[in-house]
């Protein structure tokens, strides 16, 4: 076992640890709410208080057992797919939402009303650092241990060099750039495209940031593979964050779009968006395609993976 690994499977080990008082204090607000021990979250009736936090439950419990699957002998038994899929997306929601939560406490005025939390506006301060650290825990713990998990069970895909990405890859490539500088673009401060510019507050253009350049940095990464020799990337920092980025781009268009669709399809008065609906369809669309695409380019460099020249068969 290398440093590498080590420090993977450390990493899964600590993510679970992390995430597992969040399961805790989840089960004691549905058990609580039950027995009428407990207040309902504001703006929820008790049957969607106990819904809500029970599907929080059954996604945390998840994450500890992906946690645990990265580390333990076992997990490099179970079946590769829904595993890697699933620290896959959960991965790229968290890379991104934990840089987003670091930056909106520093931007967000505080709330001075004492209403407190939205959601529950009795939350212990206590309960909210733990629930805090658990999502801080386990993003740490899979962006450092999914790696270490892939490295560990498909080696080939971490070595060597290629002779970069297929035509689907380059396409995956171009699609996600655009849509991370159109992003970018409104997180400068651009109006284009926008129906509601003033609902474009801080926040929103905080994750605007962060996602385009999650979607960049997963379109360098996919078109500029690692090669051996001085001066260039090794193979493993690519693929690393390749494998980060187009998550990035999947897992949090892939949970917007269907916001979105229900928007534009409901139009509810109480909720408007920035973008002009089009054309976030659009975005989230695109980038849902082009990070599939980067995880399936990603996931078959090992097939144009060649030989090094030192090592090859006389002619």
């Amino acid at each position: 076992m290398d440093r590498w690994d080590r420090m993977g499977r450390l990493a899964a080990y600590g993510g679970a640890a992390a995430m597992a008082p969040y399961a805790v204090i989840k089960v004691s607000w549905v058990v609580g709410s039950l027995l009428g021990l407990a207040p309902v979250g504001a703006g929820f009736g008790l049957a969607e208080w106990v819904v809500l936090n029970t599907v929080t439950v059954g996604m945390a419990v998840i994450g500890i057992a992906l946690g645990l699957a990265l580390a333990r002998p076992w997990g490099m038994r179970l079946p590769g797919v829904p595993l890697v899929f699933c620290a896959w997306v959960g991965a790229g929601f968290l890379v991104s939402m934990l840089p987003y939560a670091v930056a909106d406490s520093l931007v967000s005025e505080p709330d001075t009303s004492g209403s407190g939390s939205d959601s529950d506006p009795q939350m212990p301060g206590w309960e909210a650092a733990l629930i805090q650290f658990g999502f801080i825990g386990m993003g740490l713990g899979l962006t450092l241990a999914l790696p270490a998990y892939l490295r560990r069970r498909w080696p080939e895909a971490f070595t060597g060099r290629t002779d970069g990405p297929a035509p689907l890859g380059r396409a995956a490539v171009a699609l996600g750039a655009a849509v991370g500088l159109m992003w970018l673009y409104w997180a400068a401060g651009g109006t284009a495209g926008l129906a509601h510019p003033d609902e474009g507050r801080t926040t929103w253009r905080l994750l605007c940031g962060i996602c385009g350049t999650w979607a960049l940095v997963a379109a360098f990464a996919v078109a500029r593979p690692g090669r051996e020799g001085p001066g260039r990337l090794p193979r493993w920092l690519p693929s690393v964050l390749g494998w980060l980025g187009s998550g990035s781009l999947f897992a949090w268009s892939g949970w917007k779009l269907p916001f979105t669709l229900y928007v534009a399809i409901a139009s509810p008065s109480d909720v408007v968006l920035p973008e002009r609906l089009g054309l976030a369809i659009t975005l989230h669309l695109c980038a849902v395609a082009a990070g599939a695409a980067m995880m399936w380019t990603l996931t078959r460099a090992p097939s144009r993976t060649t030989p090094d020249v030192a090592t090859a068969p006389p002619a």
